[in-house]
């Protein structure tokens, strides 16, 4: 493949949340584009459960399964397992990374927890656990991983959001006044800000942070009962493409940004490729149910 094909070529990039959904997806396409990725998460050889809505549920996905889907399309994955709530273990994940691969370029922060409820019926363990997945654990590896970004010279971050940051729309529909995700929305506007906040910060350092969200929603074994049946969700790979697309310039030229999915790659007119690298997709329009106030380009 050319560089233009294949931009992270000698690359090492660490991807939270990649044994199954958007994380998997986000680890295919950068691995296609020629990074070595170590994906990461609890459920290493076996589905991890989870607890949602008072009842424990086995979501499927491995990581094992994502190393095995990416070496089949050519590509060169590690699995390091973490549990992110683990403190010892979200602690030293980082450098289990770098002992791993060599070295640390990319960091995507993607894992997270979203166990909906009204403000009025949520218990203390649903607020601590979306506090850590959305802002502890991003803050952690974060700064575990800059100090090997400043001895490289460069480096790439690129947060995982959402458009629940956005304020709900005026007046306020039957989704809004049903609540669940308040507390997580309100955190994931907490992660744009301390992205920008950070991307200031490190852009003489040569260390790029951005923030990408999808334009409305991407059905996932971890989110599908969370979103209505009815609603019109889309494909994964743009969301991907536009990870992909804050992981090679250097900061002074893209850093500081909150892309959405959809929007990002048909304002900069950005081909939208299959996760694999081989196939383009058809170019495609923000959907009009998507949030007014998405800013097209980034903000």
């Amino acid at each position: 493949m050319s560089t233009s094909q294949q931009p992270l070529a000698g690359k090492v990039a660490l991807v939270t949340g990649a044994s199954r959904g958007i994380g998997q997806a986000i680890a295919q396409r950068l691995a296609a584009a020629g990074a070595t990725v170590v994906v990461s998460a609890r459920s290493a050889t076996a589905p991890a459960t989870q607890k949602r809505f008072g009842a424990e549920q086995v979501i499927a996905g491995t990581l094992a399964e994502t190393v095995a889907l990416i070496e089949a399309q050519g590509g060169r994955a590690i699995a390091v397992a973490a549990d992110l709530e683990n403190a010892a273990e979200r602690g030293t994940l980082v450098e289990r990374a770098i002992a791993a691969a060599g070295r640390l370029d990319i960091l995507v922060n993607n894992a997270g927890y979203a166990d909906y409820s009204r403000i009025e019926d949520m218990s203390d363990e649903t607020f601590e656990r979306t506090i850590t997945h959305y802002l502890r654990a991003p803050f952690s590896l974060i700064r575990d991983a800059i100090p090997g970004m400043k001895a490289a010279g460069a480096g790439w971050i690129v947060n995982i959001g959402s458009v629940t940051s956005l304020p709900p729309t005026r007046p306020f529909p039957d989704y809004s006044k049903a609540g669940g995700d308040t507390l997580y929305a309100s955190v994931k506007a907490a992660l744009h800000r301390f992205s920008q906040g950070l991307a200031a910060e490190m852009e003489d350092s040569n260390i790029a942070v951005n923030v990408v969200g999808p334009s409305t929603a991407i059905r996932t074994p971890g989110a599908s009962d969370l979103i209505p049946s009815d609603y019109p969700t889309e494909d994964v790979a743009y969301l991907a493409e536009t990870v992909l697309a804050m992981c090679h310039l250097p900061a002074s030229e893209r850093t500081g940004h909150i892309a959405f999915s959809m929007h990002w790659p048909h304002a900069h007119k950005l081909p939208v490729m299959s996760l694999d690298g081989l196939t383009e997709l058809a170019p495609a329009e923000p959907p009009a149910w998507s949030h007014p106030a998405i800013a097209a380009a980034g903000y």
